[in-house]
């Protein structure tokens, strides 16, 4: 009996004990959470795109895709900084706020900076969890400069050719006439309507730029008017130019005074020396006087002047004998003072 009753005192002393650790120790009793796995999070890749494009910036729209496994990922956020990379400074900022990730998924995080549209950027995207930076990635853009601002977006362009392989020039020339040391050009300019839609109202300008130098011998603007869709327009003009020198015919598509597309083309007219595509000097003997244009106003000022030339010797003579006069006074007054 006295067995029974120490067993039984036993079994109510455990079960006492029980009950007190769990009234002393929070939550012992409580339900076990759902998830308690730790959370991972990979930055797998992170894409660049221009979303808008003006005369002196550029608004890039990234895309950063991370990747999630394991536990919730609590309080997560991206951040964005634009370093130029030839200063090394951070041109922009900025951070964009996730949340709570949960499940295996893949999620894409976007942000737009904005940049100068000027040289090249690097990219650095810092994904933070509850705090702690937990990835990082690193890319770069070049020659932002490069991207056309919305304003001078055109279908419209220089259409280039080939025959046989070989490249032909999109602004072509002819010799019409010489004359005068001078060499009239009949030019040709292709242009092509890339688009889906008639073009704006285009005019071209085309100048002879002398190549040694880069003066200009002679420009020329010319009203295109609309282009259909993918139809080609000739536009032709003339331009006159010394001889026995080298040109670069540019030519300028512009669209309500904004230049929406250029190219240049050779005009070899020296006898010796030739232009070929990318150069950008060559030397033939320059003379500033040849690019001079006769001016009909100067010459008329010129005229008094031969005339006053014209007279000159019976202005000298005068003078002369006023001289001599003047030195007879003079002697005649000494011997009289004498």
């Amino acid at each position: 009996m006295r067995r029974e009753t120490l067993l039984t005192g036993g079994v109510v002393v455990v079960v006492l004990t029980m009950l007190i650790g769990a009234t002393a120790v929070p939550g012992a009793l409580s339900e076990p959470q759902d998830d308690v796995r730790e959370s991972y999070l990979d930055l797998r890749e992170t894409t660049i795109e221009p979303a808008s494009v003006d005369g002196q910036t550029v608004t890039l729209s990234i895309d950063a895709r991370l990747s999630h496994r394991g536990g919730p990922a609590e309080n997560v956020t991206v951040e964005t900084r634009a370093i130029d990379a030839d200063t090394g400074l951070v041109a922009t900022t900025t951070r964009q706020s996730v949340g709570t990730i949960e499940g295996e998924r893949e999620v894409s995080v976007r942000s737009n900076i904005t940049v100068e549209r000027a040289g090249g950027y690097r990219i650095d995207t810092i994904v933070y969890e509850d705090g702690d930076r937990v990835e990082t990635g690193q890319q770069s853009v070049q020659n932002v400069d490069a991207l056309t601002p919305a304003y001078a977006r055109s279908s419209v362009t220089f259409q280039r050719f080939e025959n046989a392989g070989v490249p032909l020039d999109s602004i072509t020339y002819r010799i019409d006439g010489v004359s005068d040391n001078r060499t009239t050009l009949n030019v040709s300019v292709y242009v092509t309507n890339a688009g889906n839609d008639p073009s704006d109202d285009l005019s071209l300008r085309l100048r002879a730029r002398q190549a040694d130098s880069n003066v200009i011998a002679d420009e020329s603007t010319v009203r295109v008017g609309q282009i259909r869709p993918g139809r080609t327009e000739i536009v032709r003009t003339h331009l006159t130019v010394p001889d026995d020198y080298n040109y670069w015919l540019d030519g300028m598509l512009l669209s309500d005074g904004v230049i929406v597309g250029t190219e240049s083309s050779p005009a070899n007219l020296h006898p010796t020396e030739r232009l070929q595509e990318n150069e950008t000097r060559q030397e033939v003997g320059f003379q500033s006087s040849d690019f001079e244009r006769d001016r009909p106003e100067e010459r008329e000022m010129d005229e008094p002047q031969q005339t006053m030339a014209e007279e000159g010797p019976g202005f000298t003579a005068l003078a002369g004998l006023i001289a001599v006069l003047a030195s007879a006074l003079l002697i005649a007054r000494r011997q009289t003072n004498e």
